[in-house]
């Protein structure tokens, strides 16, 4: 094991995700974006869009569904031109899984994240070992699935039973159900705290909490409070060959240098490299891109 610190990048990375056959973001200003989700054009929030859209032509006007918010938080409705089926499926690679209009203005994943998927199928697939992987606040289930396609075994937490039937549905519909993953309904910091007292390690970490939620028996999330105490606790199930952690972050007052000091902070005797940035959202012309969420990574 190295005793110095991970060398930190100089530079901030961008990470792009550009549209696939699923997907694409088609316009975006005057604070809104329009994406193509499968057969559907649907209009959501962006207030970093603060400029003109390039398209005057009724793209706009003619799409499937519009979410308007009530606040500046996700609160919100979505007004639909037709009725829409509540589920259809979508694909990333060999992974599918099923889009949904949930009353948070999303759609049961975030595009932007298949700069990372990418990342981490491509990391897992050129190991020369099987990996062990955490994935912390796992929601759907996307990243958990991607990388048990890629050949990883996978433990998937989440605080919401909803959220864990939705990941176990896309399992089913990925043909992923005999990989070894394991579902777990469960507060992050109180799981990874049990891992710490039971000795237990992984190759791989991933690590995508949300700025406030709530665990299963009412334990409060706070990004800001409680961040530092958890990177610290998965900084010690690492394994002392462990390949990665991946640290992604949504919040307006937080940057990719402050996830990278954090995570150089905890991995002091580990050795390796971190990159930091931010995930962004491609336009489809590739004209416009949208900073959508920061990260910081650790590699050994």
């Amino acid at each position: 094991m190295s005793n110095f610190r991970p060398a930190v990048s100089a530079a901030p990375t961008l990470m792009r995700t550009t549209g696939w056959s699923d997907y694409a973001l088609i316009d975006s200003g005057h604070g809104r974006k329009l994406e193509r989700y499968g057969p559907y054009r649907v209009v959501r929030p962006e207030p970093q869009c603060m400029w003109a859209p390039r398209d005057d032509d009724g793209v706009w006007a003619g799409a499937d569904a519009v979410f308007d918010p009530t606040d500046e938080d996700d609160a919100g409705r979505w007004r639909f031109r037709e009725q829409p089926r509540d589920t259809w499926p979508l694909a990333w690679g060999d992974v599918k899984f099923k889009a949904r209009f949930t009353t948070f203005r999303h759609l049961a994943f975030f595009p932007e994240q298949a700069a990372n998927w990418a990342w981490l199928d491509a990391r897992i697939r050129g190991s020369s070992r099987p990996l062990k992987i955490l994935n912390l606040f796992g929601y759907t289930g996307v990243a958990s699935l991607v990388c048990a396609a890629a050949g990883a075994s996978v433990t998937h937490i989440d605080a919401s039973k909803k959220a864990i039937g939705w990941a176990r549905e896309n399992a089913t519909l990925s043909g992923l159900d005999d990989r070894p993953i394991r579902w777990i309904c469960e507060d992050a910091r109180r799981f990874v705290q049990r891992e710490v007292r039971r000795g237990s390690t992984y190759d791989g970490i991933i690590l995508d909490p949300p700025k406030y939620g709530r665990g299963p028996d009412g334990e409060v999330w706070k990004l800001f409070d409680d961040l530092p105490e958890l990177a610290t606790l998965c900084a010690k199930i690492l394994a002392e060959n462990a390949s990665f952690l991946l640290l992604n972050a949504y919040a307006e007052r937080i940057s990719g240098a402050a996830l990278a000091g954090l995570l150089s902070a905890n991995l002091a005797d580990k050795g390796g490299a971190i990159e930091w940035g931010e995930l962004a959202l491609t336009q489809d012309d590739g004209t416009r891109e949208i900073g959508m969420s920061f990260f910081a990574r650790w590699t050994s």
